[in-house]
């Protein structure tokens, strides 16, 4: 097998593996489109309700609460990694026929 050849096979291979989980698709969280349906229900009382409430906890406190707040409106903060390394940098491929 050519070079070309093994370099085309391991990209497909790569892209099946990279194709991840089919099945959480945004069209296909059953258990999110029934909250979202429930929560709205009522003009969306029920969610304003639940918003209110965490808003509550948050002012007296409850640090679970300010985290939930704060990862909603600002969004979660990344996480940073630091990583070294002792490689070279050099890769070596061998094929065996």
């Amino acid at each position: 097998m050519e070079l070309n050849e093994h370099l085309a096979k391991a990209r497909e291979i790569a892209a099946e593996a990279n194709k991840g989980n089919t099945h959480s698709s945004k069209n296909n969280r059953l258990w999110a489109d029934t909250l979202k349906r429930a929560l709205l229900q009522a003009d969306g009382n029920k969610i304003r309700a639940i918003a209110e409430a965490l808003i509550e906890k948050a002012a007296s406190g409850d640090v679970s609460a300010i985290r939930e707040l704060g990862d909603r409106v600002d969004g979660k903060p990344t996480q940073q990694i630091d990583q070294t390394t002792e490689h070279s940098g050099e890769v070596t491929y061998t094929w065996k026929k």
